[in-house]
């Protein structure tokens, strides 16, 4: 074993430990301490985050940060990686945004020129428009490490009509038209509920909770997936052309939508039940353009909304 693949195979080793000896190192490699000695320099002077300490129970630790060993991508995967990042490029809130743009520069530094001509050449044909929501989500990073570590925590949210202290146990986040969205049980109301995280204020404290207590998906794509097919409702709406082209920019809507060759078209669906009011909302500056069918429930929300509108101009 050439010593550049041993030094790349002691990496992998090392990030598989959380601390090991000169010695284990030497007899699984089959070389000398000096020699292992010799390449753990080497590593660190590289930038591996090791610490050593002495004694009987002394040994190597490897830092919390870990640096991956290294990985060679062929052109199109160089490619996909950017084209990946690219998608989250107008994502206010990332969970480890300084983390991502670090990784970005790193990467392109380390790619030949002429690859990285190529690379620019794609960020300026190629974008995944989001839309800013002016939304700031200072909470996003601890509710990602909350729900992948499987905690509960008490937090003070800010709903549409109060702010209250809710205690929730997070199945995971998902992010939807620029904003990002929580599920998690709500111990207030015994039941799953989605808190928007640009509206979480302060996380009070978290902490461990019985596992199997209480009833929660194991991830959060059986979370929406399990959703649609249980809260699911069917809406149908008439479209003129107008209408179908605005309904086609809005990605819920265009899931179902379907142009006819006469003119117009038709929005054909199941939705989540919780929804439907966003549906109306969404519906409404569309006037004459979207004709809900059904269901009657959505009839009657945009009626709602269309009184209520009446009733605020008819003071002026």
């Amino acid at each position: 074993m050439s010593k550049a693949q041993r030094l790349i195979e002691m990496m992998i080793t090392i990030n598989a430990k959380k601390d090991f000896t000169v010695g284990e190192l030497a007899k699984e490699f089959s070389v000398s301490k000096r020699t292992i000695l010799r390449d753990l320099q080497e590593l660190e002077q590289a930038g591996f985050p090791l610490y050593s300490e002495t004694g009987a129970a002394g040994g190597y630790h490897i830092l919390k940060e870990r640096i991956l060993p290294p990985i060679v991508f062929s052109e199109s995967e160089a490619k996909a990686v950017f084209f990946a990042c690219q998608s989250l490029q107008y994502y206010r809130d990332l969970p480890f945004e300084q983390e991502t743009i670090s990784v970005m520069k790193k990467f392109l530094n380390c790619l030949p020129l002429d690859m990285q001509n190529s690379i620019t050449q794609m960020q300026n044909k190629v974008l995944f428009w989001i839309p800013d929501r002016r939304r700031d989500s200072p909470m996003l990073k601890s509710m990602f490490l909350i729900a992948v570590n499987r905690r509960a925590a008490t937090i003070r949210y800010s709903s549409t009509h109060a702010e209250r202290v809710r205690t929730i146990i997070p199945v995971g986040l998902y992010a939807m038209n620029g904003l990002w969205y929580c599920p998690a049980y709500c111990t207030l109301s015994n039941q799953i509920r989605v808190f928007r995280v640009d509206r979480i204020r302060e996380i009070i404290e978290e902490f461990p909770y019985a596992k199997g207590k209480y009833n929660i998906p194991a991830s959060i794509q059986e979370y929406l997936e399990k959703t649609e097919v249980e809260h699911g409702c069917r809406i149908k709406i008439q479209l003129t052309n107008i209408g179908v082209k605005r309904c086609e920019t809005e990605c819920l809507l265009a899931g179902g939508l379907k142009a006819l060759p006469t003119g117009g078209g038709i929005i054909d669906m199941e939705i989540n039940r919780s929804a439907i009011e966003w549906v109306a909302d969404y519906l409404l500056p569309l006037g004459s353009h979207a004709t809900v069918l059904e269901p009657a429930e959505l009839i009657e929300f945009m009626k709602q909304k269309i009184y209520e509108l009446q009733q605020h101009y008819s003071a002026f």
